[in-house]
């Protein structure tokens, strides 16, 4: 659910007694570089610039690319919850056994979020271009003959994979990038965008169309097919050999191993930030239709309809709050949207009328849209760039796991308690996150994240500082 591309190989470096303003330095095309005896050594250990995604028509090419891939990530996510009360009817099954929809991909991220950095290693960001279309197809054609129920739980690992693989690098690659804030803000609205049509075409198919749950992926066959060309095509020259260069030189030819990054305390603190936002988010896209339906008694088109204007909210969220964010700091930013979102949760919850329901759940997707993006410049600004690749790759996929668990554990306990216990549960979790996101280095004035990294802030630095605030007030 990448990172510093390689494509930064191909920008030229200023010569370190040069003063001129890095951002205005022009940027040769990544595509043109020759990385044979042309390029001296000193070339090719100099520390990247950052990237912009229109310096060049690679990287708008590119850039496209993985916000077309968004956008299929996002529309398989969102359906599956719009489509959940009719798989279910379909197979006749319980809520715990429709719920292993959500967590076997559980598998799937697990694995891409440790695969990450060898498969950047060993076949660049091509391999990324290929391998998650490629793994989202595997899970998804078997789907369209309807094949007896425990079949689909084994094949949906495959679709974990190839969004893990696809999330985590294509976020740290943007997250590397200039104004990352308002680009991470456009990559994750159109993976809203994508889960709000989703649903929507899902939903009319069904229940306007006449026509059954899996017809769907038809649809999504053939999108995951022209994905599969647009990505191969966009990074068909970002080979292993382009980000060996760029991040072995750096780092004195050793490779920074995921192993060595899990070592980093900061690294967890996001991976299970990103765990907790993902697992409400999917949570809440993943059940809503069925709470509309069980709980506040809605219509079907209209409960369907209610999920679409969740992931709307967080869409435009994602692309609006985006351009604030980074202007009042991530750290306040986000403290300030998730305060935000644990009040629209508990009157979601709390207010049993529809019209309600729906706008409640419209701006918790709001102010729950920037978080994702907010937490990968985070990463950006607090660890060294060489551990970008594993960090990012490991905590985005390591929270895409969350699309799989908490639902999961949703569907489980709604078995015995009713689909009600959908809003304690992501009440819960919005609280964990906002606790995650407090232990993190920085205060909450802009700039405070990148000063933390100057200082060599450690996690739990700023809670402890407030704590002793509060106590010197109290003596």
């Amino acid at each position: 659910m990448s990172t510093a591309s390689p494509d930064h190989v191909g920008v030229d470096n200023p010569n370190s007694s040069r003063k001129m303003d890095e951002s205005i330095i022009p940027a040769r095309d990544p595509e043109k570089v020759d990385l044979s005896e042309e390029t001296t050594d000193e070339e090719a250990s100099a520390p990247p610039l950052q990237q912009r995604w229109n310096q060049s028509a690679t990287n708008i090419f590119r850039f496209l690319g993985t916000i077309y891939a968004f956008i299929l990530m996002g529309m398989t996510d969102g359906a599956v919850g719009a489509l959940l009360p009719y798989i279910e009817t379909y197979y006749s099954i319980s809520y715990t056994a429709v719920s292993l929809v959500f967590l076997s991909p559980f598998i799937g991220y697990t694995l891409a979020a440790l695969s990450n950095s060898l498969v950047h290693h060993h076949f660049g960001q091509v391999g990324i271009a290929v391998l998650g279309p490629v793994c989202r197809l595997i899970g998804i054609i078997p789907l369209v003959f309807h094949p007896p129920y425990p079949v689909l739980p084994v094949v949906l690992a495959f679709t974990g994979y190839g969004n893990g693989i696809e999330d985590s690098a294509w976020n740290a690659w943007i997250g590397n990038m200039h104004n990352a804030n308002e680009l991470l803000g456009l990559l994750h609205g159109a993976y809203g965008l994508g889960a709000t049509i989703g649903p929507l075409i899902a939903t009319a198919m069904v229940t306007k169309g006449g026509l059954e749950w899996y017809t769907f992926y038809y649809v999504m066959i053939g999108l995951d097919g022209v994905g599969l060309v647009f990505l191969t095509a966009a990074f068909w020259r970002a080979t292993a050999k382009l980000y060996r260069a760029q991040f072995l030189d750096t780092t004195g030819g050793k490779r920074t191993t995921t192993r060595t990054v899990l070592k980093e305390p900061i690294t967890w603190i996001l991976a299970m930030f990103l765990l907790g936002y993902v697992g409400a988010e999917v949570s809440l896209g993943g059940w809503i239709t069925t709470f509309m339906l069980r709980v506040r008694n809605a219509e079907p088109f209209l409960a369907g309809l209610t999920v679409t204007f969740f992931w709307l909210g967080l869409t435009v969220g994602r692309v609006v709050l985006g351009f604030v964010t980074g202007r009042i700091g991530e750290k306040l930013a986000i403290t300030i949207y998730l305060v935000l979102s644990i009040v629209m949760q508990v009157l979601y919850w709390t207010v049993p009328n529809f019209a309600a329901s729906a706008t409640f759940a419209t701006f918790l997707g709001f102010f729950l849209g920037p978080l994702f993006p907010a937490a990968i410049v985070a990463a950006t600004k607090l660890l060294p760039s060489d551990y970008h690749v594993s960090a990012i790759g490991f905590a985005a996929a390591f929270g895409g796991g969350g699309a799989a668990l908490f639902p999961f554990a949703v569907g489980a306990i709604a078995q015995s308690r009713g689909v009600e216990v959908l809003q304690p549960i992501c009440l819960a979790i919005l609280i964990f996150i906002l606790l995650m996101w407090w232990f993190l280095p920085g205060g909450l004035k802009p700039g405070g994240l990148e000063k933390a990294r100057e200082e060599g802030e450690k996690v739990g630095d700023g809670m402890r500082k407030v704590i002793k605030k509060v106590t010197r007030k109290r003596n």
